[in-house]
């Protein structure tokens, strides 16, 4: 270690240009990570890039220190973090609330809830960090790297030349996927392959398909999520397109719809929309909200498996304070943020909170309930934040940040948040109108701020832990964190709802291409105004319900049956039949690429080197096809030109798909052969 030991002096840690540094990544992290959401659903663990980053940069300046980048580090995460708010926050164009992303509104809700998310999360650092037990992928990977490259007595000059060529290897790979972006952005060939067809009558007559989108910032979050979580998706992606959409497809199933008087999407399909029509459709209106069903008894799951070490948490941190309180001196590496100021910050924050829904609440057929609203919304999101929080904790701590139940929570939290605006309503006699669905989303929105931003504090508070990191001084750089990427994330929302838009929001410049998909948020928009409206499609939550207990059994046997070899997490089997085809598809790929890039270089004498620069690939190549891509947004709103950098006409016939698939196939081939080299040059 550097500098100063842990636990006695005064030591460089927390300093203006950790500060500055932090935040000018946390922009950047942020913006990839908001593209990335909205085109896929994902967002990506930026903990060991801004790590990597911040230890080639800080070696400028003269005592630098493992802490000061670990600052670096902290701010950079949790900015990015504060990205998936962008699952919900889209909802309230989606249902015609919203034109644009008010500035102040939008930054607000991510401000207020984030930092309930930081103060909420400190509670539960001594049980689910310090004494939990929990692996902590991303945590210990991204205290490994800072271990490795920070300066001090005990690096080598081969862990010098490790951070060198780790630098090397994010460029690179963000070079290379942001390339790949501009050649498919020019149409030198198709971004997307995908095939549909009608199954025979002997197979009941259905529709199906299958796709694969050709991006680097899918391949790279295939390589980070794992193989265990890379082939459950591809188990829920086989439920979704196999079993679920052929059958819901089938004229056998529409017939026997129609002669018990249920619902049917496929009836309703034009006959000329073709197998591709109606295979959409169907998986959009109907296979989702079964996934959806998943999702949400798997998060049910989570917080049932959670309630005995909350408890132990609580009681662990009312501890520590008690000793603190009583003069007893805890060691650095001990002392959170006092108790009291996380009282007053949490204080401060609720009752921004309460200004907020007022104001929303103002000028509405909400107005004369706003008290009431505004009691419930407060009450709601102390019980269901601080939940959630321990939730989104936990996750991250067993299978990683990138990993972790978000998408489950926020499902959960709107089909809570709108059965109680219709307790309001009844109790209140207000009609249901579009407003009743915007406070139920912004309330939703501000939970899914806390719920984020505590499934990346605890995974920084490890990292912090395994480098002796003081954290008081961290959860402040947490704090700056959220406020970094609350400014950042309204501008490219911003940009990429004028030049693509979202379903059932104003046009978009780019004329007649496919909105932006934004799963989570449709998903969550959709269940609010089903809740509301009354005629959310509940049967096809509960057969989602009933597969996902069903999930939940099998990975339980699998688990006890092979020691914990082979595993089936139910959250990524759901999220497997709710995102599109072609993205379960590529995140697929990634996972069994990163699976045999880490199994070829496993035996080598720089097994542990190539297994980091293959993290610091994936991330790379994340990085520069999302930055990229919200450039290509920036580029269409000032020219007003839907395709500015194409250089042939549209052609999407399978010459152009053929042409992407073997290019990106040769691209991946090289790029891993190439970081497989430099890692044996360290």
């Amino acid at each position: 270690m550097t500098d100063t030991p842990a636990g006695t002096g005064k030591r460089i840690e927390l300093t203006i240009r950790a500060l500055i540094l932090g935040c000018l990544l946390a922009a950047v992290f942020t913006a990839a990570n908001t593209y990335l959401g909205l085109k896929v659903g994902l967002t990506f663990a930026s903990a060991i890039p801004a790590a990597v980053i911040s230890m080639a940069l800080l070696r400028a300046f003269r005592g630098s220190t493992i802490w000061e980048n670990m600052t670096v580090q902290t701010v950079a995460s949790v900015g990015g973090a504060m990205s998936s708010i962008i699952f919900v926050l889209p909802g309230l164009v989606m249902i015609g609330w919203w034109m644009d992303f008010p500035f102040w509104e939008s930054v607000m809700i991510c401000i207020l809830g984030g930092v309930l998310g930081v103060t909420f999360s400190i509670p539960l650092r001594r049980t689910l960090v310090v004494q939990g037990g929990l692996p902590y992928p991303e945590g210990v990977a991204a205290a490994e790297v800072l271990k490795v490259g920070s300066p001090g007595a005990e690096q080598t000059e081969e862990a010098v030349r490790e951070n060198r060529s780790g630098l090397f290897v994010v460029i690179g790979g963000a070079i290379a996927s942001a390339f790949f972006g501009f050649l498919a952005a020019a149409r030198v060939f198709a971004a997307e392959t995908a095939a549909f067809l009608r199954l025979p009558a002997a197979l009941g007559g259905g529709a199906t398909g299958v796709g694969f989108s050709m991006q680097f910032a899918l391949l790279g979050a295939g390589h980070l999520i794992g193989l265990a979580v890379g082939l459950t998706q591809l188990f829920g992606l086989v439920l979704a397109w196999l079993i679920f959409v052929p059958i819901l497809t089938s004229p056998e199933f529409a017939a026997w719809a129609a002669a018990h008087g249920l619902p049917s999407v496929a009836a309703s399909v034009p006959a000329d929309a073709g197998a591709e029509g109606l295979a959409m459709t169907v998986w959009a209106r109907e296979v989702r909200f079964i996934g959806a069903g998943v999702i949400g008894v798997a998060a049910l799951w989570t917080l049932a498996k959670l309630a005995k070490p909350l408890v132990a948490g609580l009681a662990s941190a009312v501890s520590a304070q008690s000793r603190r309180a009583h003069g007893e001196t805890l060691e650095l590496t001990e002392q959170d943020i006092p108790i009291k100021i996380v009282g007053l910050l949490s204080i401060a924050a609720l009752v921004g909170i309460a200004v907020l829904l007022a104001v929303v609440a103002q000028g509405t057929a909400l107005a004369g309930s706003a008290p009431l609203l505004v009691i419930g919304g407060l009450v709601y999101v102390m019980v269901i934040g601080f939940a959630v929080a321990a939730i989104c904790g936990y996750m991250a701590g067993l299978i990683g940040s990138s990993n972790s139940p978000v998408s489950g929570v926020g499902i959960l939290a709107i089909i809570i948040a709108s059965l109680l605006m219709l307790g309001v309503l009844a109790v209140a006699g207000v009609p249901a109108d579009p407003s009743v669905i915007a406070f139920a989303l912004i309330v939703t929105a501000i939970v899914f701020a806390v719920a984020v931003i505590a499934n990346d504090n605890l995974q920084d508070l490890k990292t912090g832990q395994l480098v002796e990191a003081t954290p008081w001084r961290q959860q402040t750089a947490l704090l700056v964190g959220v406020v970094a990427g609350a400014l950042v994330i309204p501008f490219v929302l911003d940009m990429m709802n004028q030049a693509f838009g979202f379903e059932g929001g104003p046009p978009a410049i780019v004329q007649g291409s496919q909105t932006l998909a934004a799963p989570q948020a449709t998903l969550i928009s959709a269940l609010a105004k089903g809740v509301i409206s009354g005629d959310l499609r509940w049967d096809l939550i509960g057969i989602g319900a009933v597969v996902g207990v069903l999930v939940i059994i099998l990975d339980v046997v699998l688990r006890r049956t092979t020691n914990d070899k082979i595993k089936l997490p139910p959250l990524a089997a759901g999220i497997g039949v709710y995102l599109p085809a072609a993205v379960t598809t590529m995140l697929v790929v990634g996972a069994v690429c990163g699976w045999l890039y880490d199994r070829a270089v496993k035996s080598t004498r720089y097994a542990d080197v190539a297994r980091h620069m293959g993290v610091l690939l994936a991330s790379g190549l994340i990085v520069g096809e999302s930055l990229f891509g919200v450039f290509t947004a920036a580029v269409i709103v000032s020219a007003k030109n839907e395709a500015p950098f194409a250089l042939l006409p549209a052609d999407s016939g399978w010459p152009a798909m053929w042409a992407g698939l073997i290019a990106f196939a040769v691209l991946t081939y090289a790029l891993y052969a190439w970081v497989r080299r430099r890692a044996a040059k360290v």
